[in-house]
Parts: structure tokens; C-alpha cells; sequence
């Protein structure tokens, strides 16, 4: 079996790094939408801590669409490790994040107990959301999903009736 050799020690650039990050950002994100419904919101961590590096959170527009994919997941393999998948009680994971570290300057680096999220390229950002924004007829798609007042429809479904 031939190497990678574009993966090996002397020629990995950073460049490298995030063709190699986007293009498996975009694999799963095709695979998880087609399957199990729009996604709204996908965050991959950056973080070192093991609860934490390479957490991958996806908020789909409807709960019901997460529980289909929890199910389905848990029973799948990635890069030869099993899939934990869970429903996570967070629904804003702008929240979540280490506002330091967006700022550049977080002083626990990787092992920092807020999300670190890994950024993918804009041209990704664009590919991924912008043809939702056409669909739906306007927004900005540039703007970071997580960056944007997103709620899952089935909970304004639920407060509809409660703000009269």
C-alpha cells in the first residue's frame, strides 16, 4: 500500500491541513443532510481535551430528524472508530464556544473546557449554506451559522402559542 505522501511529515502545510478538513467537513455534512434532513448549524471542535477534540455537533432543523440520526449513527464506523452519537441538551452552541479562542487568545490552548471551533474555508461556508439561502429566498450566507439567531423549528412550534 502507497502513502499519502501530500499527509507525511516534511511536506504537511497548513494549506494541506485545511483542504484535508474541509473536504471531510463536507462529506459529512452532504451524507448527514441527505440522509437525515437540512442541517442548520455543523461545528467541528479543535479542542485536545478528550472530551472534547473532534466532536462534531449538527443541528438539524427538526428534533425529529436528530433522533433519526442518533439512532443510525450509533450503529456506524468512522476512519475505523465507532460513532458515538447523543442528543445534546445545548441548542445554542455559539454558547458553548471560548470566546477567547475566537478572539485568538485563549491561555489554555487545546485543552480549554469551551468549544474551540475548527473554521472551514469560505468558499466551503459558501458551497454548504448559500444554497439553502436561495432556496429560502434571502439571509446572509457568510455569516457563520453559529454567529446567527437559529432556533429549531419545532421549538418555535412549541412557543408559538406561549407568546400571546
Amino acid at each position: 500500500m502507497k502513502a499519502d505522501k501530500s499527509f507525511m511529515g516534511d511536506n504537511l502545510t497548513e494549506e494541506k491541513v485545511q483542504e484535508h478538513f474541509d473536504d471531510t467537513f463536507e462529506e459529512l455534512f452532504i451524507e448527514l443532510e441527505k440522509k437525515y434532513g437540512e442541517i442548520e448549524e455543523m461545528n467541528i471542535c479543535d479542542n485536545l481535551s478528550e472530551h472534547l477534540a473532534g466532536n462534531c455537533y449538527v443541528k438539524f432543523r427538526f428534533e425529529e430528524d436528530a433522533e433519526k440520526a442518533v439512532g443510525d449513527l450509533n450503529d456506524r464506523w468512522f476512519d475505523g472508530r465507532a460513532i458515538y452519537a447523543e442528543l445534546s441538551p445545548v441548542t445554542d452552541f455559539h454558547e458553548a464556544c471560548c470566546r477567547q479562542y475566537q478572539m485568538g487568545d485563549c491561555p489554555r490552548g487545546g485543552f480549554c473546557n469551551f468549544m474551540h471551533l475548527k473554521p472551514i474555508s469560505k468558499d466551503l461556508r459558501k458551497r454548504l449554506y448559500q444554497r439553502r439561502q436561495k432556496k429560502a429566498g434571502g439571509g446572509n450566507a457568510l455569516t457563520p451559522p453559529h454567529e446567527r439567531n437559529s432556533r429549531s423549528r419545532s421549538h418555535e412550534r412549541d412557543n408559538r402559542g406561549r407568546r400571546r
